[in-house]
């Protein structure tokens, strides 16, 4: 019998990148927008740096994508960046699973074709489709393995 930790079932590689991206909140009980942005990606996924922070399980909208398009998804956690909070990581599971980052060359292990999650509802916002044309077309900063930042406290 196999079994399964947080750790063995990550599905897809993470990429440290900066990718400027607009955050709405779905709940109407909780409004939330603000212009964020991505520093980890991958294909279920992100995780958003935000100035205020946002109770686990809210549907969000992300929009202002690469590749111009918007994805929904839910806050599955939120933790304050630093001691003084001025800053939070937001946690976002994709209710559609796929590189709507817009990622030329993205990992092997990336389904590039969008799918919905598996425990996700139907999303009605599915991201256009792009394809930048070289890596350098790509307009993001995209941090490699061996010149990794740790983040700065403020």
């Amino acid at each position: 019998m196999e079994i399964l930790t947080p750790k063995a079932t990550r599905r897809s590689t993470r990429l440290r990148v900066e990718i400027p991206v607009s955050v709405t909140s779905l709940d109407r009980m909780h409004p939330f927008a603000e212009k964020c942005v991505a520093i980890v990606v991958s294909c279920q996924g992100c995780g958003i740096r935000s100035s205020s922070a946002l109770s686990t399980g809210t549907p969000i909208l992300l929009s202002d994508l690469p590749a111009g398009g918007s994805v929904t998804a839910r806050v599955a956690s939120c933790l304050p960046l630093g001691k003084d909070s001025s800053h939070f990581l937001i946690g976002a599971a994709l209710y559609t699973h796929g590189n709507v980052w817009g990622i030329d060359n993205p990992p092997d292990d990336w389904n590039v074709t969008p799918q919905p999650a598996a425990d996700s509802v139907p999303a009605s916002h599915a991201p256009a489709s792009h394809k930048p044309s070289s890596r350098q077309a790509w307009p993001y900063n995209l941090f490699s393995a061996g010149t990794e930042a740790p983040l700065s406290k403020k």
